[in-house]
């Protein structure tokens, strides 16, 4: 008679016990307790083993120009306890605009042992620098980002702080690992940045790799250090899942650990090269589970707060208690100083004619959801479904978004390819090609897939499994075509007759107001949407506003002379950026009013725009006013953005209720009028 393996029968035991089926979770956990019997005490031994570190104020470093807060200087102790701790660093996560920058540069100057390398959006790295120069001294810095980079691993070795940007930590990890062509042969290059012991690893905005999948993530969890650290103001946006990569990234075990649950093979990464047996022990990958998805994100997403959900928070407290610090603004308000933010949410109606268009558009894309209902087939078909929701959000904004889009007006396949987001149909700033051959804008296809209702959406264009790296560097565009391409949509209208919009015109109304009260008041203007900051930039000039622009496709240099330009010049008083290249890592305490053109589904995206001015070193009261159409899809947006909001606030805070992606019922609250 066959032997049955001991967790089959502890399986069975278990289920005479509770009288029940076992979840798919109990047991994968049994297979796991039977093969690896140090993770059955895991939980309990972190509460017993590894303190929860008490912030204690540090004294003010000697020579650091910058005065430390009281929190900054708690926090100085914070990180420094962490180092010497089993983390050896941890994920500082102060709410935007509470000088994190400051915080870890404080660090470095009181343990001055190099190199250091900082990896962060390319929109910060020149603020890294500026700061650096500012507060503190004797530090030699390379900027390491461009073609000219060196390639000298001994030079790099030489600077105290090597700044780099996610876009070229995954091209240089690219080009290690998979190499790239030249005169027909696949060529693999050394990265220098991975070939480099660290003293520290700092990620700035970490939750750039929250994919865990992806070349920058993969690229970021390469990088050898002796401490990590990740800086993040939202270190989770859409789902818990999210929190995977930067605790992997900090080499967390067993909680970031592949495990089999037929031997005792355990890995860091997902081993299967012929994509049936594990490259250690050979076993399927049915067999493997992640820890991380076994303990805490599967329970989540299938019971949500309650039973096995409600343990899997508790343990992600937990574990978050002891390697994670955030404090928010309103719980240091006293040390920060910083004046009041008011969230307004102006609301207006359409005009008659801008009504008849919405409604006609609605209509239609009404009729298609409830085809999809019908038919049962709104998973299969949420890329359309998608691409109809992101036209009613342009058609809310201003309907030549939708009429005079590339979408619907005959051009070049070449600049259209090149240059064109296959999912807003606006100029892709950042550009990024799937493995279909289809480009998309890095925002708007990161959009989609958050809040895709499938697990793995399919290709918009295609229909294909879609297979991108959200984190892959920027296709390179010929000028020519980009100066055309950049043209936009102001090369499509007839100026003598173009109208504006509800919308626009009650931004006007809001900085006009304003500059009557204030003329020196410093304003900046975000919208997701490009083609309608062209339609604001020329609305704006005609009332006769001085502007300047921040646009995705600038290089470091070129943003960084924008800024200051904004900041320095009391003339210039609006400043239009994109979401896209401009939400996070952005200091402009200049200006202390921001205008938020167009809702994002992710809520968290809003704020970081919000924390450009509340923040450090801003000292007037700051307003927030987003403009909302009401009887359009923008005021159900804004609904759906609290149940986002609540999930945040669930995992970082101490309340017990969390979502995750939108939902069937979300899609069908959406279209209803």
């Amino acid at each position: 008679m066959a032997r049955v393996p001991p967790h089959r029968q502890e399986e069975r035991r278990l289920r005479e016990q509770l009288g029940r089926k076992l979840t798919w979770s109990e047991k994968t956990t049994i297979g796991l307790f039977q093969y690896h019997p140090e993770l059955r005490t895991v939980w309990g031994d972190l509460e017993a083993d590894v303190p929860v570190v008490t912030p204690q104020r540090a004294p003010q470093p000697g020579g650091f120009k910058a005065t430390l807060l009281p929190f900054q200087q708690e926090s100085l102790y914070w990180m420094r306890q962490q180092e010497q701790g089993v983390w050896k660093g941890g994920i500082l996560a102060d709410e935007m605009g509470m000088g994190k920058t400051i915080q870890m540069l404080s660090l470095l100057f009181t343990d001055r042992r190099k190199p250091n390398l900082i990896v962060a959006p390319t929109v910060a790295i020149m603020q890294w620098k500026n700061e650096i120069e500012a507060h503190t001294t004797g530090f030699e810095v390379s900027l390491w980002h461009g073609h000219a980079r060196a390639r000298d691993i001994s030079d790099l070795r030489k600077f105290d702080i090597v700044l780099t940007t996610y876009a070229v930590l995954e091209s240089s990890f690219r080009k290690q690992e998979a190499g790239f062509k030249r005169k027909g042969a696949i060529v693999k290059e050394q990265s220098p940045i991975h070939a480099i012991k660290w003293q520290r690893i700092i990620l700035d905005e970490a939750h750039n790799i929250k994919e865990r999948s992806t070349n920058t993530a993969k690229g970021a969890f390469e990088l050898v250090g002796k401490y990590r650290w990740c800086l993040s103001g939202t270190p989770l946006q859409n789902r818990v899942g999210e929190l995977y990569s930067l605790i992997r990234f900090l080499g967390g075990d067993p909680f970031a650990y592949y495990f089999c649950k037929l031997c005792s093979c355990k890995s860091l990464h997902w081993k299967f090269t012929d994509r049936r047996g594990c490259d250690d022990c050979g076993h399927t990958p049915m067999n493997h589970t992640c820890y991380w998805n076994n303990e805490i994100l599967t329970p989540i997403q299938k019971h949500g707060m309650r039973d096995e959900g409600k343990t899997a928070f508790r343990k992600l407290r937990i574990l978050l208690d002891r390697m994670m610090l955030r404090r928010t603004k309103v719980e240091r308000a006293d040390d920060l100083g910083l004046p009041p933010r008011t969230v307004i949410v102006r609301r207006d109606f359409f005009s008659m004619e801008e009504k008849e268009l919405y409604l006609s558009l609605f209509s239609d894309a009404k009729r298609q959801y409830s085809t999809y209902v019908d038919e049962g087939t709104v998973l299969n078909n949420y890329s359309n479904i998608f691409s109809l929701l992101t036209r009613m959000r342009q058609m809310a904004c201003h309907p030549d978004l939708v009429l005079k889009s590339r979408r619907n007006i005959e051009i070049s396949g070449e600049i259209e390819e090149a240059t064109i987001c296959r999912l807003c149909h606006d100029i892709a700033e950042d550009a990024i090609k799937s493995t279909c051959h289809h480009v998309f804008d890095r925002a708007c296809v990161t959009q989609y897939i958050e809040a895709s209702v499938q697990g793995n959406p399919d290709c918009p264009v295609c229909h294909s499994p879609l297979s991108i790296d959200l984190e892959a560097p920027a296709i390179e565009q010929d000028e020519e075509i980009a100066l055309k391409a950049r043209q936009g949509i102001l090369g499509r209208l007839d100026h003598n007759v173009w109208r504006s919009s509800t919308k626009i015109e009650a931004l006007v109304e809001e900085l006009d107001k304003l500059r009557h009260q204030d003329s020196t008041t410093k304003s900046i203007v975000f919208s997701q949407f490009v083609n309608f900051l062209d339609l604001i930039a020329w609305r704006l000039q005609k009332a006769g506003f001085r502007i300047c622009r921040l646009e995705g496709t600038m290089s470091p240099q070129a943003r960084d002379a924008t800024i200051k330009h904004f900041m320095n010049n009391v003339e210039v008083t609006i400043f239009l950026v994109s979401l896209k290249a401009g939400g996070v890592a952005l200091n402009l305490t200049e200006a202390s009013r921001v205008y938020l053109m167009d809702s994002w589904w992710n809520p968290a995206v809003e704020y970081q725009a919000m924390d450009r001015i509340h923040r450090l070193g801003q000292h007037r009261p700051v307003h927030a006013i987003k403009l909302v159409v009401e009887d359009s899809i923008e005021s159900r947006i804004v609904q759906l953005q609290e149940k986002k909001n609540a999930m945040i606030h669930a995992t970082l805070s101490t309340d017990e209720s969390a979502m995750g992606r939108l939902t069937e019922e979300d899609l069908g609250f959406l279209f209803r009028l």
